[in-house]
């Protein structure tokens, strides 16, 4: 042996950044290969959403209040960037800790594998089959890791290594945009676009020119469709055709029925004015909006199938697995209002927001009441099926608070008379009126708008005298039943939060 030299049996250890691009490029080998399968077995089962899927179920409730409050509706992408980042950082582990023996890396290259299987097989909107998707990208990571290894440790030129490394990283990059050319080939716009007008057998009483106070700085009465909230849990928003749709009633009725699209969508339709809220929204927050919601009465289904005595709730199923639970009795109470909404603002629901179908309930919050891609109606109790939030602790029934909120002004006005403007809310009962306050002073009632539905917000205006310098606002609202809002602060969890909205500004 000559001296200085390793010994035969030891083999050669690699450079860092080379193993650790090994690793890298077989992340991306397994991602791209899954995400390939699952445009043919289904978008979620590809794994990284599969696993970002099962990150959303198993987050723990003040942290996903967390995300909700800073991140608003960016909080999914802030999850799918942190999973990304993750994943690449012990994809560079595994390959600094094989840079000698590839043992170690392909072990936890394949417990990135077996991670995304177990995710695939629990989600509830995925078949057998999907596990497909989740085994593709295991054999590609191993496979692609230990080839990439063992071509790193064998004496060949830089070139041909070069080579082979952009191949993979190539493989990889086709791969995965082909699944999501693919994927997105069974988009749902198509089937939308196809649905042609709704036009309503009962319209919605027209707006007045004074429902809102838009110029003064509160929203426009009917929220736009692009502008329009969205809280969800859908890592990815559901494609789903109205030809492949459809919506089983069951349980607790006296027939089980299921309705096709057409079924719905021929019947006479109803158009109503609802302002759904969201749970989640902090006192003052902007998980608000109103539109004009088009669809039939979800009591007629209901009646229709005949619900037996006993039944409390209607457990809905959205078609990516997410649950709620809606007292049966605030949907067949008289002029409930309670709909099976196939239509927003004049058009098909947007996909984002329930298409081809989804629940609008007035009255509750959106977690117990408003599914989307709603495809299941289940008659049941309380005690046999505890839905998606149920089980993170809110709570079983969830009326929306009579609630306000300051819109305008914001940062430095001039001293003297200063409008202020906002919205107030209180649904069933109307909102009856609308009380500012500056700073400790005095509560003088504001000019409310007229009232269009009690099932929507109101706004109202105000104009207060400031001096120069800091001052705080607050805003409380009396509804029809006497009732005013509480000034005692409470948080979103379990059934929404109260409180004063205060805002404050500087006058000069």
């Amino acid at each position: 042996m000559t001296p200085g030299a390793a010994p035969a049996n030891v083999p050669s250890k690699m450079h860092a950044g080379l193993a650790a691009w090994i690793g890298v490029l077989a992340l991306a080998a397994a991602l791209g290969a899954g995400h390939l399968v699952a445009a043919f077995v289904g978008l979620n089962a590809s794994p990284y959403l599969a696993v970002g899927n099962a990150a959303i179920d198993l987050t723990p409730t003040w942290l996903k209040d967390f995300a909700a409050s800073t991140f608003g509706t960016a909080d999914k992408t802030v999850l799918l960037g942190g999973m990304a980042l993750v994943m690449v950082l012990l994809a560079v582990l595994a390959g600094l800790v094989s840079r000698t023996r590839v043992l170690a890396g392909q072990v936890l290259i394949g417990v990135f594998g077996v991670v995304g299987i177990v995710a695939v097989y629990s989600r509830p909107d995925l078949g057998q089959i999907a596990l497909i998707a989740p085994v593709a990208s295991l054999l590609a990571g191993v496979m692609v890791f230990r080839s990439l290894h063992a071509a790193a440790l064998r004496p060949e030129s830089a070139s041909r290594r070069r080579f082979l490394f952009t191949g993979v990283a190539l493989g990889a990059g086709l791969a995965g945009g082909a699944g999501q050319l693919f994927g997105s080939s069974k988009d749902a716009e198509s089937s939308r676009a196809a649905v042609g007008p709704l036009v309503a057998a009962k319209t919605a009483p027209p707006v007045p020119a004074d429902a809102d106070f838009a110029k003064l700085g509160t929203p426009a009465f009917l929220t736009a469709n692009k502008d329009f909230y969205r809280i969800d849990t859908a890592l990815v928003v559901p494609q789903v055709r109205t030809e492949d749709w459809s919506l089983r009633i069951h349980g607790m009725v006296d027939k089980e029925i299921t309705y096709s699209y057409a079924d719905i969508r021929n019947r006479p339709l109803v158009e109503r004015i609802v302002t759904l809220c969201c749970v989640s929204n902090p006192v003052g927050g902007p998980y608000i909006s109103t539109a004009k919601f088009i669809g039939v009465d979800l009591a007629d289904l209901l009646t229709e199938a005949g619900v037996r005595p006993g039944a409390e709730q209607i457990f809905s199923t959205s078609v990516d697995g997410f649950t709620a639970g809606t007292p049966v009795s605030a949907v067949l109470a008289a002029d409930s209002g309670a709909m099976l909404a196939i239509g927003m603002n004049g058009e098909p629901l947007p996909v984002e927001h329930g298409f081809p179908a989804r629940l609008v309930v007035p009255g509750l919050y959106g977690f117990v009441s408003a599914t989307k891609w709603v495809t299941d109606l289940e008659l049941t109790t309380w005690a046999a099926r505890q839905s998606y939030w149920l089980q993170r602790g809110w709570s079983e029934q969830a009326p929306i608070k009579t609630e306000s909120r300051i819109d305008a002004p914001g940062g430095t006005v001039a001293a003297g008379k200063v409008r202020l403007a906002g919205i107030a809310w209180a649904q069933h009962t109307g909102v009856d009126k609308v009380e500012v306050r500056l700073d400790n002073g005095p509560w003088q009632q504001a000019m409310l708008s007229a009232e269009v539905t009690k099932d929507a917000w109101r706004m109202w205006w105000a104009e207060l005298d400031a001096t120069s310098g800091g001052h705080s606002a607050r805003v409380r609202a009396t509804d029809r039943s006497g009732y005013t809002q509480t000034d005692k602060i409470a948080d979103v969890v379990p059934d929404g939060a109260t409180g004063w909205h205060t805002i404050t500004f500087t006058a000069s």
